[in-house]
């Protein structure tokens, strides 16, 4: 059965057509492309949103993924419901202005979200990116280490875990932090996951994609740890007391995932153990 939300401003500007023929009509400045999924930037009246539009993946995709035992993204629908569940939670993400998704088996099934643009809102990838050439001074790390650890523990227990958990997908709101604020939001969600209680591993995943993603920063290692202390909300002699295995499991795996980058060329290389 095809399912179609669309807010009063979309339905103003849709109004009388169907989810097949809106995902035609989702067209803009091209931000990513990849097989069956396209990300656009397009403006209505005057307004700017995002769109993701994912046509049918085919069974292919979806029986090599359940080969690995991952699984595999058929439609919006992920992100749709992550949106909606972090903005009931008050965890901040992309606002949903509409969703539609088509009749048709799972591997055929055209959908797609369109959410608002988050304006004023600068990736922590470009924050960071001329850190080698301009340092930051230690209260902005020591704030952004602090911002990430308090929003990603959020996330965290709001249920939703991101599977793509790099810092590239964490927003700053560049206003608040022009005057000392850490204002974050994540986007990125269709991979992303809701449980009752998040299964360590995947918590595991998602920790250790992000710690990988700072490793070229040149970050101390009381860094770190006040991470960590953050995110648990403990003092790190109990932490580390309880789980210091799983802590040195996320260590491991981030530093698997920089060698696997540095094989690829996908890192600088300046991270040493």
């Amino acid at each position: 059965m095809s399912e179609l939300f669309l807010r009063e401003d979309l339905a103003t500007h849709f109004g009388g057509l169907d989810v097949l023929e809106i995902a035609d009509r989702l067209q803009g400045e091209v931000y990513r492309q990849v097989a069956r999924r396209r990300t656009v930037r397009m403006e209505i009246g005057g307004r700017a949103y995002f769109a993701k539009v994912h046509e049918g993946v085919g069974w292919g995709e979806i029986f090599k993924n359940w080969m690995v035992l991952k699984p595999a993204v058929i439609g919006a629908e992920n992100e749709y419901l992550a949106c909606l569940h972090l903005e009931a939670a008050g965890v901040r993400a992309p606002t949903v202005a509409g969703y539609g998704s088509s009749d048709g088996g799972a591997a055929q099934r055209t959908s797609w979200v369109i959410c608002d643009e988050l304006a004023g809102h600068l990736s922590l990838e470009d924050l960071v990116a001329d850190w080698e050439a301009r340092a930051p001074t230690s209260c902005q790390v020591h704030a952004l280490v602090e911002g990430v650890a308090s929003f990603v523990r959020n996330l965290h227990g709001a249920g939703v875990v991101h599977r793509d958990l790099y810092i590239c997908h964490l927003l700053i709101d560049q206003a608040a932090w022009r005057e000392g604020e850490v204002k974050l939001a994540v986007l990125d969600l269709h991979r992303a996951q809701i449980h009752d209680r998040i299964p360590r591993e995947w918590l595991l995943r998602d920790l250790a994609a992000l710690l990988f993603s700072t490793l070229d920063l040149g970050l101390s290692r009381y860094a770190w740890l006040r991470f960590v202390r953050r995110y648990r909300g403990r003092d790190l002699h109990d932490v580390f007391d309880e789980e210091g295995k799983f802590w040195r499991l996320v260590h491991a795996r981030a530093q698997q995932l920089y060698r696997k980058g540095e094989s690829k060329g996908l890192v600088s290389g300046a991270f040493r153990q």
